[in-house]
């Protein structure tokens, strides 16, 4: 199980972060000039890494025991969806396991809940004492499912965190002021033309409540909806999130991401937030694939001691990819280009 640290440095940005040294990584090429480069190796997960996938694609990465494990998700030859366990020595190279997770019940009453219908989009966090998983699951429409594991072999189902409809559920990494908190992105019931991030908090990871406004769409690559990617990373000013922004061309939705600062002690409260998009779909392979022109990102992993970030993304719906960058550059990425409101 993964121990927090906290790395002390003078101007250091980050906080309660830990060290990953064997973090995937590749320098940024000769002069190429933007905040986040994508990885040679791109697609480092293809569509059919396993016999019964369709696509790979959407899925969350974590340091675990030196190595890494995650959770992806796996839409099946039938265009079932659904989340699957994998593990890697170095983030690159992944085994997959070809038979869905089986969810146990944490408790009687999460057996009323527990029929499969679809699993998507998971992100996975480590906190206290166990790795929290969060995904958008199929209970009369899309909310948002909740559990955990402790040692990526056996899962436990908690209760759904809100009614339908509702996607895009991510855990901050710690208690705030003695309460779980969450961003999620209420939704429809179909691809939703709309999406906000709101805030909600817990005092067991099961009620959920105080629901708050986060940010909404402005205009450009962030104009059709927004919603909360990787897990938020706690810097000292403030907590540094990556997001999706979506824009409506006459080719259908564009999938981009960029970022934002969130206060501390308020996430609610947003300090600043870049105009200009990180990340577009630019590339081939996230350009062609069973959903074009797609960049969503799930994951993103930090070294505490460079300040090294690799942001595991989907590129169109079919495969998982890598992009790097430095938490500092990005931070300051915001600060120089920052989001005007009227």
């Amino acid at each position: 199980m993964e121990k927090k640290k906290s790395i002390q440095k003078d101007n250091f940005i980050l906080k309660n972060a830990n060290a990953i040294p064997n973090i995937p990584w590749e320098d940024r090429p000769e002069g190429f000039k933007d905040v986040l480069w994508r990885s040679a190796r791109n697609p480092v997960i293809p569509r059919d890494l396993i016999p019964s996938s369709n696509s790979i694609f959407n899925s969350a990465v974590v340091p675990f025991n030196g190595k890494f494990a995650g959770v992806f998700r796996c839409d099946t030859k039938t265009r079932m969806q659904q989340l699957h366990v994998g593990f890697s020595d170095n983030g690159y190279d992944w085994e997959l396991s070809d038979d869905r997770i089986k969810w146990k019940p944490d408790d009687q009453a999460v057996n009323e809940i527990a029929d499969f219908q679809y699993s998507y989009d998971p992100r996975v966090v480590w906190i206290e004492d166990r790795y929290y998983v969060t995904w958008c699951n199929g209970y009369h429409g899309p909310t948002i499912g909740v559990g955990y594991t402790y040692d990526f072999k056996e899962f436990y189902q908690l209760e759904n965190a809100f009614l339908p409809f509702n996607r895009n559920g991510v855990l901050f990494p710690r208690k705030i002021n003695g309460k779980y908190g969450m961003l999620s992105r209420p939704s429809d019931n179909g691809h939703t033309p709309f999406g906000d991030i709101y805030f909600s908090e817990s005092p067991d990871m099961k009620y959920w409540g105080r629901h708050r406004f986060v940010m909404g769409t402005t205009g450009g690559w962030q104009a059709t909806k927004v919603g909360a990617g990787p897990i938020p990373i706690e810097t000292k000013d403030g907590w540094l999130l990556i997001y999706h922004g979506v824009l409506t061309s006459c080719n259908g939705y564009v999938y981009s991401f960029g970022a934002a600062l969130l206060d501390l002690d308020q996430p609610w409260k947003v300090i600043a937030r870049g105009a200009p998009y990180l990340l577009a779909p630019q590339m081939s392979y996230e350009q062609i694939g069973d959903v074009p022109n797609v960049a969503f990102p799930c994951a993103a992993l930090v070294d505490g001691e460079s300040e090294r970030m690799a942001v595991y993304y989907g590129g169109a719906d079919t495969v998982v990819c890598l992009a790097f960058g430095y938490v500092t550059e990005i931070i300051d990425f915001i600060k120089a280009n920052p989001l005007k409101i009227e």
